[in-house]
């Protein structure tokens, strides 16, 4: 299949300087006027890293975009939130969008800290060990409640009986990826064996060298173990890009952006693999390597203080040359 392109917007940047909500959000139909992408993604947290709220800024993309497709990756807040109401909030997205949402939902562990340990305090002592159990359960229930049918569910974390929602999704089926950056050991296997089982497709943070490779290998051999097309499977990087004449520049300023965007969590290595980084050429090597470890889709995201500048090279500069 061949490669697509997103924007992610960078809506945590609000809290750091980067612009106000409504300059940042007015880079959706930026996106879209350029004609150079095929989504524009927010990012999503409650408490472990708060930033403006995901389903209200899709709401307002929605109103002010008419063709692309909007996404959130990944949506950390999905094993927190009420499954019945965001079933709802999502299909009624879908609607005002006219079937334009995609949604990437994770378990939404934040080891460093305990963010997500302290989050799941304030929603009923939820613990990380249940997230992803969790995150498997509310997938099945949005399905099932997106039939627009009443439903009777009995999960392991939430029972209804004959609980229904209207409306439903224009999208049937309404799409749901998985977002996961497993690193390798005794869980790797078993994240992209439930990402083949149960997604619609993957997304995830190269943060290593040949990262994305090693999760695209062990993701083909579990969608043939389960039936599935891996030549027509959605993989997602959601990336980072810095574009300027001085490479080693354009990471120091990713990685001033990500430390105050994240916290000074991210090594100088990490954020080297994470950000396509320096002239144009560089950043289309970059990118091109992460093709052909087998990412079919990629989400950018502009480490930078000044985005109109960096969308505009990326838009005249790196993508033309990536076809």
């Amino acid at each position: 299949m061949s490669v697509s392109f997103g924007l992610t917007i960078p809506q945590r940047g609000a809290l750091i300087g980067v612009g106000t909500i409504g300059e940042l959000v007015a880079l959706g139909p930026l996106a879209e006027e350029t004609g150079m992408f095929d989504s524009v993604w927010v990012g999503d947290s409650l408490i472990a890293k708060p930033r403006p709220e995901s389903i209200s800024l899709l709401g307002a993309l929605a109103a002010i975009t008419e063709t692309i497709t909007l996404g959130v990756g990944c949506m950390a807040s999905f094993t927190v939130r009420d499954p019945v109401t965001f079933a709802y909030q999502w299909a009624s997205l879908d609607q005002l969008s006219e079937g334009r949402m995609l949604l990437a939902a994770c378990s939404g562990i934040v080891p460093n800290g305990r963010a997500s340990a302290r989050e799941g305090e304030h929603f009923g002592g939820l613990k990380d060990v249940d997230r992803p159990a969790i995150l498997e359960e509310n997938m099945r229930l949005c399905r099932a409640l997106w039939s627009g049918e009443p439903i009777d569910f009995d999960g392991t974390f939430r029972s209804y009986k004959g609980v229904q929602i209207q409306p439903t999704p224009v999208q049937d089926p309404c799409p749901i990826w998985i977002a996961a950056n497993p690193n390798p050991g005794k869980y790797f296997a078993r994240s992209m064996k439930r990402v083949a089982n149960l997604a619609d497709g993957f997304q995830t943070c190269v943060m290593a060298p040949d990262a994305m490779r090693s999760m695209t290998t062990e993701l083909r051999t579990q969608l043939i173990d389960a039936g599935r097309d891996p030549e027509s499977f959605p993989a997602m990087a959601y990336h980072n890009i810095n574009i300027g004449a001085d490479r080693d520049e354009c990471l120091r300023e990713s990685k001033r952006f990500l430390d105050a965007y994240y916290g000074p969590v991210f090594s100088m290595e990490v954020v080297e693999a994470w950000t396509a980084a320096g002239t144009p050429e560089q950043c289309v090597d970059h990118l091109t390597n992460l093709i052909d470890q087998g990412a079919n889709a990629i989400t950018l995201r502009c480490t930078s203080f000044d985005q109109l500048d960096q969308i505009q090279r990326l838009t005249k500069e790196v993508l033309p040359a990536l076809g």
